[in-house]
Formats: structure tokens, sequence, C-alpha cells
């Protein structure tokens, strides 16, 4: 089987696209020194980009133009908040949350 040099390449730069954004504000933002305030700032996004993200999965237009609720997913962020909250583990968050909506897909679907 020989392989293909353009796939390849294709998939080292779709690597890199997807990786260099997710990496390098961390490590620029490792170089920086922030004020208090700054600090302080920056400290609330985390939670504001993940209350944004998960209300935007389970709140949704229908194609009338009006709101509706993915009760599945509403059903599953319950737990998984409440591992998140307790745990302040990202990787039991995720599990609890994959692992929920699984069951609920499963069982209930």
């Amino acid at each position: 089987m020989s392989v293909r040099i353009d796939i390849l390449v294709l998939i080292v730069l779709a690597s890199l696209v997807t990786w260099l954004p997710r990496v390098l504000p961390f490590l620029l933002s490792s170089k920086i020194r922030f004020s208090p305030k700054s600090q302080k700032f920056l400290s609330f996004l985390p939670i504001a980009i993940l209350v944004a993200l998960l209300t935007q999965s389970f709140i949704s237009l229908n194609e009338i133009g009006r709101l509706t609720i993915d009760s599945l997913k509403l059903l599953a962020a319950i737990p998984t908040l409440l591992v998140s909250i307790l745990t302040k583990n990202l990787m039991w968050t995720v599990l609890v949350g994959m692992i929920t909506m699984a069951l609920l897909r499963f069982f209930v679907s």
C-alpha cells in the first residue's frame, strides 16, 4: 500500500490548523503579565464561554423561528453540571456528560 504524499500533507496541515488556535493562546498568555483587574476579568471568561456553549447546545430555533429546548440534552446537563461543581475535574465532567447522554438516547429515544 503506497501513501499518497498529498493526503499525508493535508492531514498534517489540518492537524496544525486545529491544534494551533487551541495551544497558542495558552502559550502566549503565559508569557504576558496581566494587571489584577485583567486577571479578575479573564477569570470569568471560561465560565461565560461554557454557559454560552452549553445553552446553545440545548436551546435553538425551530423552522418557524420559535425557541425549542432539546429535553434530552437539558436532562444530560443536570448531572454533568453537578459533577463539574462537585469535582471541578474536566475529565469526570466530560465522561459523565457523554455517558448520561448515551444512556438517555438509548433508553428514552
